[in-house]
């Protein structure tokens, strides 16, 4: 092993301790992206099975209206088309990143912090409509 690789190894830190570490709004709204995207996978099923019941016949959508009354169900969809919203504005972000653009670090912060203040506005928007 070459001297060089050693000296790296020893900087190394032995243990993170992953509740100190504060991640700056970049990397908080990277992760947040992914998670996004994964919660709409799953959020596409449930959107699949409602229109499914929906179509099935006259009496199904009614029950499926009436689901769509209660409390929870309100509220997963809700949740939906907040997440769908936020993964939307982040995508946009990371599109215009792609370009070359807001790469700098001021930049990226100034657009993390944009698309978190408008998936708020898009959430609370979308929460009235539901309801």
């Amino acid at each position: 092993m070459e001297l060089s690789e050693q000296n790296v190894k020893k900087q190394r830190p032995v243990h993170l301790d992953l509740q100190t570490i504060r991640f700056p709004a970049t990397a908080i709204a990277s992760i947040l992206h992914r998670v996004s995207g994964v919660i709409m996978l799953f959020a596409v099923g449930v959107l699949l099975w409602l229109l499914n019941a929906s179509l099935k016949s006259p009496e199904s959508f009614q029950y499926v209206q009436s689901l769509l009354d209660s409390f929870l169900l309100k509220l997963i969809v809700w949740g939906i088309l907040t997440v769908l919203g936020y993964h939307l504005l982040g995508g946009l972000r990371h599109l215009v990143m792609d370009t070359g653009r807001w790469e700098e670090l001021a930049s990226g912060k100034a657009s993390a912090k944009a698309v978190f203040v408008l998936a708020i506005i898009f959430s609370i928007l979308a929460g009235v409509w539901v309801w």
